[in-house]
Formats: structure tokens, sequence, C-alpha cells
């Protein structure tokens, strides 16, 4: 594809983002600010939707590759927006989500692997698809931290595995970035909202179980480590403080960053996704150097966890 094209798939998707801002401002499609929030101003909800007609347009453009893909991501996306705009049940929202990912499945070809295939399947997807909307809570971390997952998912389909279109890769990258110009500042104009982190997050799911399932290296489930870390420790430390760890909290590492040592929202996202990023290089380097990494990534939260905690407020 010329530079002209994509430069055009970018004016098309800011048009779409800038027509969406119109739209939630009008149906007060909002954020306001709690006790447990990151922000301190009410700010539009659901910029991240921009993820999913990036998928579109790459469907539209390119042979409609991918259909039942793009038919979950969908469904789930719709559920999401939903969601953003009047809290729905978990009776509506989990019929969809898994819906939605046995669609996905289908595209992998699981359904013709054995049964546990389908568990570590469902497993996988899930916990990412959770654990990329327990992250986003403040401003640019899903962006920034979204790019850097792409990137190395780029350089393995160009350099050395071909597991995918690389224009799913290219459309997705120019929506992140998008949106990255309305979020990744001071002042957000835009949050991603659930539709945003879930629909970005099943989108990585998707690249990611491509990846593995024609490779067979289990290996590059480390272009989440970071995610992952702080995910299932912060869970583990709920746990152990006898909390809920389905309502919101401030728990997570980059939250004591932000909000209690008073870290620059964008220094933290960044600083989340630059290390991903030398992680995921790592991994494609050397898998076992990437697993040893990960370890430190662990014992280093327990340390800043056990240093910091004491200030936590909420």
């Amino acid at each position: 594809m010329s530079l002209l094209f994509y430069i055009s798939i970018i004016i098309v998707l800011f048009t779409i983002q800038l027509l969406y801002f119109k739209i939630a401002d009008h149906f007060s499609i909002i954020d306001k600010p709690n006790q447990r929030s990151s922000h301190k101003k009410i700010t539009l909800r659901g910029g991240g939707i921009i993820f999913y007609f990036g998928a579109i347009l790459f469907f539209l453009l390119n042979d409609f590759q991918y259909p039942f893909f793009v038919a979950g991501l969908t469904l789930i996306a719709a559920i999401s927006f939903a969601d953003d705009i009047s809290p729905l049940s978990s009776k509506l929202r989990l019929p969809i989500h898994f819906t939605a990912m046995a669609l996905m499945f289908y595209e992998w070809g699981l359904f013709s692997q054995p049964w546990y295939y389908i568990a570590i399947g469902f497993i996988f997807s899930v916990g990412i698809i959770n654990a990329y909307n327990f992250m986003d809570g403040i401003n640019g971390i899903t962006g920034a931290y979204s790019i850097s997952v792409l990137l190395a998912l780029l350089f393995v389909n160009l350099k050395i595995n071909h597991f995918i279109d690389n224009e799913l890769i290219y459309f997705s990258l120019i929506a992140v970035m998008v949106f990255n110009y309305f979020n990744f500042r001071k002042k957000a104009r835009c949050f991603a909202g659930d539709v945003g982190s879930v629909t970005i997050a099943f989108l990585l799911v998707f690249l990611l179980g491509k990846l593995i399932i024609q490779t067979g290296h289990f290996s590059y489930i480390f272009f989440l480590s970071v995610y992952g870390v702080d995910s299932v420790l912060t869970i583990i430390h709920r746990i152990k403080l006898k909390e809920n760890i389905f309502e919101a909290h401030r728990k997570h590492a980059y939250q004591i960053m932000a909000n209690e040592l008073k870290i620059p929202h964008l220094f933290v996202s960044l600083f989340y996704g630059i290390l991903q990023l030398i992680i995921s290089t790592i991994t494609i380097i050397s898998p076992l150097a990437a697993i040893v990494l990960t370890i430190w990534l662990g014992v280093s939260y327990i340390f800043f966890k056990r240093k910091y905690f004491h200030l936590h407020n909420y």
C-alpha cells in the first residue's frame, strides 16, 4: 500500500473519532470522577471505539478477511459500548463475551483440536481481556502499552513468522495512534472506556493466539508480561486483603505510582510501554531470558508494594 493510502486511513479514522466526540457529548457519554478514579474532571468516555473502526476498515478494504473474528469483535464491542452508556448485568454481558470468543476460536481453527486446547484458549482469552480492562486507569496507558505489543507482533510477522495479514496490524496501529492523540496528554480529551480496552484486548488476543497456534511457541505470551505481572499479583494482593476483586480499586502498581507517588500519568504509561517493548524484544531473542526477566519483574512488584502500599488511601 502507498503512503497516500495510509494517510487517507489516518484522516478517515480522525474524522470518525471527532464525529464520535460530538455524539458522546450530545448523549452525555461521560466518565465522572469518584474516589477510586485517577482523574478529577468529567471526560468523554468510549473514545476507544476507534479501535473497532480500525479493524472494520481493514475488513472492508482487504477482501473481508477473518470474518468470524470480526463478527466476534463486533459483538464484544457492541456490548462493551452499551455497558459504557449504562452498566449492564453480567447475565447479559457474559453470554455475548462467550459467543464472541467462540467465533474467535473458530477463526483460529481451535474446534478441530483436542478439548483442552479450547479450555486453555478460554482461560487465555478471559484473563487477558479482563487484565486489559482493569489496567485502563490513567491517561495514555492503554495506548502506549498496545503500541508496544503491536510493534512486537509486527516485527515477528515481518521478520520471523508470517502469521497474519500485515494490514490488520497496520490498521490497528493507526487506530491506536489516533486515540493516543486525544488520550496521551496531561488533560485527556477522552478515555477508552470498556469498548476501547475490551476491543483492543480482543484484537491482541486474536493476534497472539494466531501466532502461538501457528508456531507452537507459548513464549510469545511474554509480549504481555508487564500487564500480566501487575494484574495477577494485584489480584492475589486483594484476595489476601479479603476484597471483592471485581470492584473498582486503585491498588495496581501503576495507580500507586500515579496517585500516591504523584508520578505524571504519561511518564508511568511510557514506562509500562517501554518496559514491555524491552521484554518483548528479549522474548524474541531468548525466551529463557524473558522468563527470568518476568520473574524479576514479579519480585520488583512485591518490593515496590511493600515499600509504598502504606501510602494507599482507597
